[in-house]
């Protein structure tokens, strides 16, 4: 693994989950956007798109750029999802602030 990205139970099954739906079972892609809110958010998509591995959990691997490993450096990524919709969300580490709006973050 490249990066110390750790994944929940919860993200780790709706990524499954996703990425069956999508025909690219057990892949998927996280890259970092520009965000408005913080320096970064996650943007998630099916496939493995480039990228090294960065996770795996629950036959599911996530995939991102390897010019972005430092940033998601001691990361978790959640999922919640309720009766109006779901979502993932950064869960912090060490020297990070994430948003009020759980997917994206800025490095102290």
């Amino acid at each position: 693994m490249a990066a110390n990205l750790r994944l929940t139970p919860a993200a780790a099954a709706e990524l499954g989950r996703q990425a069956a739906v999508a025909g690219t079972p057990g892949q998927m892609h996280l890259e970092l956007l520009p965000g408005d809110c913080a320096d970064h958010v996650i943007q998630i998509r099916p496939g493995h798109l480039a990228g090294v591995a960065i996770a795996r959990a629950d036959g599911v691997t996530l995939h991102a750029p390897k010019s972005q490993l430092k940033l998601l450096q001691g990361l978790c990524l959640d999922y919640r999802g309720d009766l109006s919709g779901g979502g993932f969300l950064i869960r912090s580490g060490d020297g990070i602030s994430p948003c009020a709006c759980g997917s994206a973050f800025s490095l102290r």
